[in-house]
């Protein structure tokens, strides 16, 4: 018990309580989807059961039943599925004509994230200005992302000695947030402005701009080398094509017990992304293919090693130093940048 707890209190993350049931669309129809697990959640690995509500007693003839546009039988077991909430219908047969109707269906991991700390490896100077919103090493090299409007720059910083080697701001207009590099450009996200900026890493000359797609604002970016990954302040992590700048798919940040909302500052560290959660002094370990939150990290006393002042704010920024194999994080308006080695508690 004292693992659940403290899991839940680290990530901050308040159990769903799905309200949907067994609510199908809300027009009158003559059948509806029942299934055998309450509130329509279900675990990976269970088998979900699935019958009809005839509620007139019509003569059914058949009925198939999709998931996310894929066949599956009445009695069916959830294995290498996406979690988060998906689309379950039914499509009756009855007196010559055909009726669809449809419910959602929440999935769950199957296993408790596990709970991991961590050691102080350095202690670097960090901008107390800078309200950070992205944080990301490059060939060895670190870049910065702030935010608020009238405020916000990107920006490459010598790491050790904290001296900024290269700036410049963004438009009063926009509030920036998080970044990635790949393929020599740095992509950087604005807030509400559903504006994206591409810039030449070796000048910093602005080089294209995206809008977002059905994610409707932008908070943090990472990459595996081929796509971008970009958070928007929910539970979807959007998956980008580099080349077209377009969402092409999602995953949902889901643990055992339900959802993880506010995914904030993005890294791609060895095959997992790493997540801030906004106004949280923790981060999610998340697998990239399911959504599952695999692990959560407890950097919450950081927040007293810093200097405190008026405008100090929560953890924000994670960066991975591929050439040490460690982690450097900050906050936003901290005055220390710390890189640490992340142990399973």
């Amino acid at each position: 018990m004292k693992t659940s707890f403290k899991f839940l209190a680290v990530i901050g993350l308040a159990l769903l309580l799905f309200t949907c049931g067994n609510n199908n669309d809300k027009k009158k129809n003559n059948f509806s989807i029942e299934t055998n697990v309450k509130n329509n959640t279900i675990a990976l690995g269970e088998t979900l059961n699935l019958t009809i509500t005839n509620k007139k007693n019509l003569d059914v003839k058949a009925v198939e039943y999709v998931l996310d546009g894929k066949a599956i039988t009445p009695s069916y077991t959830l294995e290498n599925l996406k979690l988060g909430e998906h689309r379950l219908s039914a499509t009756i047969t009855y007196d010559d004509t055909n009726e669809t109707v449809s419910t959602s269906l929440f999935i769950l991991n199957n296993v408790q994230p596990k709970i991991y700390t961590y050691t102080i490896v350095n202690t670097y100077t960090h901008d107390i200005t800078s309200y950070t919103q992205g944080l990301e090493f490059h060939d060895g090299e670190l870049y910065e992302s702030t935010g608020q409007y009238g405020e916000s720059k990107l920006r490459k910083v010598d790491y050790k000695t904290g001296e900024v080697l290269k700036n410049i701001n963004l438009s009063n207009q926009y509030f920036g947030e998080g970044l990635t590099v790949l393929n020599n450009n740095i992509y950087l996200l604005t807030w509400k402005e559903n504006t994206g900026f591409v810039y030449d890493i070796e000048t910093f000359e602005k080089t294209g701009t995206f809008k977002y797609g059905q994610s409707k604002e932008g908070w943090g970016l990472c990459n595996d080398d081929s796509i971008l990954f970009k958070s928007d302040g929910t539970e979807n992590i959007w998956l980008l094509d580099p080349k077209t700048l377009t969402e092409t798919n999602r995953i949902q940040a889901y643990h055992n017990r339900g959802k993880v909302i506010g995914l904030n500052e993005l890294e791609w560290v060895n095959g997992k992304i790493y997540a801030n959660r906004y106004q949280l002094n923790g981060v999610a370990i998340i697998d990239p293919n399911t959504g599952a939150v695999e692990g959560v990290i407890d950097f919450s006393p950081l927040h007293k090693l810093v200097t405190q002042h008026q405008g100090l704010d929560v953890l924000n920024g994670i960066a991975y130093n591929s050439e040490t194999n460690t982690l450097f994080v900050t906050g936003k308006r901290w005055d220390k940048l710390f890189e640490v080695k992340i142990t399973e508690q």
